[in-house]
């Protein structure tokens, strides 16, 4: 019989699951509803989390042998690493796992808007051959791109838009970032990225002081030319303030890979819009990237076999202990 007893709320790359079932039983949950889980965690030591659901505090104290949380991605907003912290419990995730995917999907979202190629699909699957002589997108080259954010994934956006595309860069964070400087990038306030931006790409965490990061008044700032790509977080962007920005044609379009809630409604404006691109939160899921964020079983199986994990989000002063 295994020694640890291992959580999946859903199911991760069959290579990471055999790993972890060297040396632990692995369940995989059938709902990801808080009370479908606090039935499954009392003899739980470690619990795997994508998108889905949540690690409450009340799951965590329900679940006394648990040591350690591990989040398939990068965004711990549905996991309380306070509570975890306190309680003893490593909280895990995967920050190098997904960059690559995520760019090239804002890099391909930003394309796709420029050449106004989702227009034209839908206007020659009607049989419309004119929209070749109507449908004259823009060239990418030499043109502002703005980063809100300039973590791993803003920093690869960055090295892409420079050396494929020779953009301009400017970013927002609340550091300075050499790495993007070494490629030209400016750092500066967010109106004046939201100003002088072309592309607008957000790439911040969901915490108190972004959500509606980009409300009606940064909105208004921006050029009635440029594009907002969200592939962060819905909620960072105030989605009805997008709608209403969209439908008056104060911006050009968007590029939106997550919504503020989600799955969002079947009668969203958004699905009505050409000049929107939309993807249901799956820029991290390539082929690579899946098989990268599932690896967080390896810090799974480092913490409860005492060793430290080498992806920590937080450092309990008083861990749970191992074996």
């Amino acid at each position: 019989m295994a020694e640890f007893k291992v959580l999946l709320v859903d199911r991760i790359d069959q290579r990471a699951i055999d790993l972890l079932g060297e040396m632990a039983e692995v369940m995989i949950a059938k709902s990801s509803d808080e009370a479908a889980l606090l039935d499954l965690v009392g003899d739980v030591d470690g619990i795997v989390i994508r998108a889905n659901g949540a690690i409450t505090r009340r799951i965590m104290e329900g679940a006394p042998r648990l040591k350690v949380v591990g989040r398939h991605g990068v965004g711990m907003d549905n996991v309380d690493v306070a509570a975890a912290t306190e309680l003893g419990i490593w909280a895990v995730f995967t920050p190098q796992a997904n960059l690559e995917s995520v760019a090239e999907h804002a890099i391909g979202m930003l394309v796709v808007l420029s050449k106004q190629i989702v227009k034209a699909d839908r206007a020659l699957r009607r049989g419309y051959w004119q929209g070749r002589f109507e449908f004259h997108g823009n060239e990418v080259m030499g043109k502002t791109l703005g980063i809100v954010g300039v973590g791993r994934i803003g920093g690869r956006l960055a090295e892409i838009a420079r050396v494929g595309f020779s953009m301009d860069l400017l970013y927002c964070d609340v550091v300075a970032n050499p790495f993007v400087e070494k490629l030209g990038a400016r750092r500066c306030e967010l109106d004046e990225l939201l100003t002088h931006s072309d592309y607008v790409s957000i790439h911040v965490p969901l915490m108190p002081s972004t959500e509606h990061l980009i409300g009606k008044r940064e909105l208004a700032l921006m050029k009635p030319t440029a594009y907002l790509l969200n592939l962060a977080r819905g909620k960072v962007v105030d989605e009805p303030a997008l709608i209403e920005a969209l439908q008056a044609g104060r911006i050009a379009g968007a590029g939106l890979d997550v919504f503020e809630a989600e799955p969002p409604a079947a009668d969203n404006p958004l699905w009505q819009m050409d000049n929107v691109v939309v993807t249901p939160h799956m820029a991290a899921h390539t082929q690579e990237g899946l098989f990268n964020m599932a690896m967080v079983v390896k810090d799974i199986m480092a913490v409860l076999q005492g060793q430290p994990p080498q992806f920590p989000f937080n450092r309990p002063k008083s861990p749970r202990a191992a074996g």
